[in-house]
């Protein structure tokens, strides 16, 4: 990484001395830069757009690290946050706040530029292999400014609800969603990344021109000699075969294969090309240029717009007709998805149906349109579970036998001539205290094997009630040994309870670790998170009083043992609490427990509900994250590679379960599964209630079939949805977008057993595959010695079939490996 110091930039200084103002028009925050490779020396900060009003006015371009803005006192922070929920428009940046340039440190790798020094960008957008999208700078002098990556799934512009622009609450996803309605609100326009909310708002300062001659280009103020090198259009490698068709004859016979030849250059039912006006075959073959950015948002908005107008058209209406008091006796004949809009005064509960269906303002009409049918396809099924259950017992065993437990869906089709798996999942049942006893002889040594723990667990799953998941989990996780005496297994407890403490030893209450640069910089990034994680449970819910005087030998104590010693923090999310700070103080002895890993974005989601689950309990809580971890650790590499190959192998899963939603999300560009990263990465932890999400993890740490059972119940979700993605969403933007706001929609039992279902066909799939092959080959080998010649005419000839080869990710997915 290039340093780059103020004094080496051709710009002058940020603190002039001629009484310069600095306007703030425009930021957008959690915007890093990596000086490592190392998560945790990311530093955040803000990437601004500046006004400098002098005698010449000057737009600069700045990076300000978060530490720095935090010096200048929560007022300024308050300046940023509120220009990036409102960007201040091209012909009103006078009403830009006022700030001061924080004063640049070569260690902090900030830097403000004038546009004027640009010389050209490398915008890398969000990709499989690279999270999050980046911009590179190039200056005229020939420097390299640092990489700023764009993190939009902690960036407030990314989650702030699409309702009311000044609403404080936000919803982060993994991975950010392409474009939001709530864009629209605050005004800015609607883009897919952050990279591309800055390049439009570059664009209003400066001219940006895309090269032609590599696609990550831009060129800022592009000179002459730039513009003509770099506008060079590339012909498609089939316009010689045009050449050559247009020499032929209309009847002779064309040297060009029938793919190759060239498609009408007009028709009907194609707009004109605008290169037609050129003589040259070669400009009539060029692809259709892409319709200008600006053009095509203004025409998308207006249609939206207009759409949004006859949805409000519609919701008037409806509720003319349906609180009419004429119309209550027709209400109770309405079919199922009509009735529900329609509560038991007559009233139209429109707002709370289209808070379900996420109808909101310039929404896509075809994501729209599936919701639509998602929800009426839901009311159904519940509707002929009902008609199912008033059935007489005979009728509805028939029933039952005809479509499964999971509706009409069948996996297996007729050609493989299989039977459909059953699922064996009993959820009605759970295991509770006294079942869990009664596995115990008296001694304290199990009666029962692990793996009839995993069965039972994975099957019937844990009770609610009572403490039975404090009790199961340490010895489905491995926290606790099995097959051992209790005295024996108390022993062993005693020594990792030892082990925490001495872990945490290490920063609890001494001021030369606490205070350390690196910790400083993990600890806050511990506490945001934090601070905004399960706020809705009862331990994390309420705030901590700080009117209590503390003397100051306790006082002391506190500052070098809590993670945010001040209850409102700068950039804080929400006031911290008693539970939040130990919660804090669990992931940072982690830090000091796994230091190659340290502590990633994420990793708090999946330690909150252990902590609830363990009744606060610091040392259970801990061993019970580390073990999670030790299942999870890929998921957090720095190089993405963990969630790299589970998404590779999840791609080749959908290809050999369900050829024609591969072949879709080929067409759609969506075979990177990008909609699918959240739940792989924190186990569906964002996609479920809280309490779904503890009864789905314990089925999950079973390893009952698979250690990768979380690929098939991704699966089961694509597969549950399959029918409206294929019919409705034709575009990438709109699946990951479709997908992204199936969280608290999803019924976790059916998915659960339509899992179970998936993977058990899936073995089923691949040992009958297997079979045949050795079948082909031994009939292969006996008949090697009578066949001299090859004649596939005669009778005795067998057909070959050529099985595909499973990939060794695939085959992993088969064995359950055991801790």
């Amino acid at each position: 990484m290039v340093e780059i110091k103020q004094e080496t930039v051709d710009a002058p200084p940020p603190q002039a001395e001629d009484g310069a103002k600095y306007r703030l028009i425009y930021a957008k925050s959690k915007v890093y830069v990596n000086p490592t490779a190392y998560a945790r020396d990311n530093i955040p900060g803000f990437v601004t757009i500046v006004k400098r009003e002098a005698f010449t006015s000057t737009y600069l371009l700045a990076w300000i690290p978060e530490t720095l803005l935090t010096e200048k006192g929560q007022e300024e922070w308050d300046k940023f946050l509120k220009t990036e929920e409102r960007p201040i428009d091209d012909d009103d940046d006078e009403d830009g706040v006022l700030i001061d340039l924080p004063t640049p440190r070569p260690e902090s790798y900030a830097f403000s530029i004038p546009l004027t020094s640009l010389y050209s960008l490398i915008v890398q957008p969000p990709s499989l292999s690279s999270w999050y999208g980046s911009i590179g700078i190039n200056l005229s002098s020939g420097s390299t400014l640092p990489t700023i990556f764009f993190h939009d799934d902690e960036s407030s512009s990314f989650t702030l609800p699409s309702k009311s622009p000044s609403s404080s609450s936000a919803s982060t996803s993994y991975p950010p969603p392409p474009s939001l309605a709530g864009q629209a609100a605050t005004g800015r326009p609607i883009t897919s990344w952050g990279g591309e909310d800055l390049l439009s708002r570059i664009r209003s300062y400066a001219s940006l021109l895309r090269s032609n001659l590599q696609s990550t280009l831009y060129l800022v103020d592009p000179s002459k000699a730039d513009i003509e090198a770099h506008s060079t259009q590339l012909f498609s490698d089939d316009a010689v075969d045009e050449i050559l068709a247009r020499s032929s004859y209309a009847n002779s016979h064309s040297p060009v294969p029938a793919h190759r030849r060239p498609r009408p250059l007009s028709s009907s039912n194609t707009p004109p090309n605008p290169y037609s006006q050129y003589s040259s075959v070669l400009h009539r073959s060029l692809p259709l240029p892409l319709s200008s950015p600006g053009a095509s948002s203004q025409a998308r908005a207006a249609l939206l717009q207009s759409f949004a107008n006859i949805t409000r058209a519609t919701k008037h209406a409806a509720q003319n007709i349906l609180s009419h008091p004429l119309a209550k006796p027709i209400v109770p004949h309405l079919p199922d998805p009509v009735k529900s809009l329609v509560n038991v005064n007559g009233d139209l509960e429109w707002g709370s149906w289209v808070e379900k269906g996420g109808v909101g303002e310039f929404e896509s009409a075809r994501v729209y349109l599936a919701r639509w049918a998602r929800i009426v396809a839901e009311e159904g099924e519940r509707a002929r579970q009902r008609e199912a259950r008033a059935m007489p017992a005979n009728a509805s065993a028939s029933t039952t036998e005809e479509n499964g437990e999971l509706g009409v869906f069948e996996l297996l089709h007729s050609t493989a001539n299989l039977p459909t798996p059953k699922s064996s999942r009993d959820p009605k049942h759970p295991v509770g205290v006294e079942a869990f006893t009664e596995w115990f002889a008296p001694d304290g040594r199990p009666t029962i094997s692990r793996e009839k723990l995993r069965m039972e667990i994975f099957q019937r799953g844990i009770s609610d009630k009572g403490q039975a998941r404090k009790k199961l989990w340490p010895y489905l996780l491995g926290v606790y040994a099995w097959d051992v005496t209790e005295d024996e297994r108390q022993r062993l407890w005693q020594a990792k309870m030892k082990l925490y403490h001495e872990i945490k030893d290490e920063w609890f209450g001494k001021p030369e670790v606490f205070d350390r640069q690196d910790v400083i910089e993990e600890r806050h990034r511990i506490d945001v998170d934090c601070r905004r994680t399960d706020r809705t449970q009862p331990l994390f819910a309420n705030n901590q009083s700080s009117d209590i005087p503390l003397d100051p030998e306790k006082e002391e104590h506190q500052r070098y043992s809590t993670i945010s010693p001040t209850p409102n923090e700068v950039g804080a999310q929400s006031p911290s609490n008693e539970h939040i700070d130990r919660l804090g103080s669990i992931l940072l002895t982690y830090n000091f427990y796994e230091k190659n890993l340290g502590y990633v974005q994420g990793m708090s989601d999946l330690c909150a509900p252990l902590y609830v689950v363990a009744g606060s309990d610091e040392p259970l809580t801990f061993w019970c994250f580390v073990e999670v971890m030790n299942r999870m650790k890929q998921n957090f590499l720095r190089d993405q590679s963990g969630m790299k190959k589970q998404l590779s192998t999840l791609q080749q899963l959908l290809q050999f379960m369900d050829p024609e939603l591969y072949r879709h999300f080929e067409k759609t560009d969506g075979l990177n599964l990008f909609f699918c990263f959240r739940w792989i990465l924190i186990s569906f932890k964002r996609e479920f209630s809280f309490e779904d999400v503890l009864r789905l993890w314990e089925v999950l740490w079973t390893d009952y079939y698979t250690n990768g059972m979380v690929l098939f119940v991704a699966l089961a979700v694509l597969e549950s949805h399959r029918d409206v993605m294929l019919r409705y969403l034709v575009e990438f933007d709109e699946i990951l977008k479709y997908c992204n706001e199936l969280s608290m929609t999803i019924e976790l039992d059916t998915t659960l057993a339509q899992a179970e279902v998936l993977f058990l066909s899936f073995q089923q799939l691949v040992a009958d595959m297997d079979r045949r092959r050795v079948e082909q080959s031994a009939s292969a080998s006996a008949t090697d010695g009578l066949r001299h010649r090859k004649s596939g005419g005669e009778a005795g000839s067998m057909p070959q079939v050529a099985y595909p080869e499973l990939s060794e990710e695939l085959r992993e997915l088969l064995v359950a490996r055991r801790a």
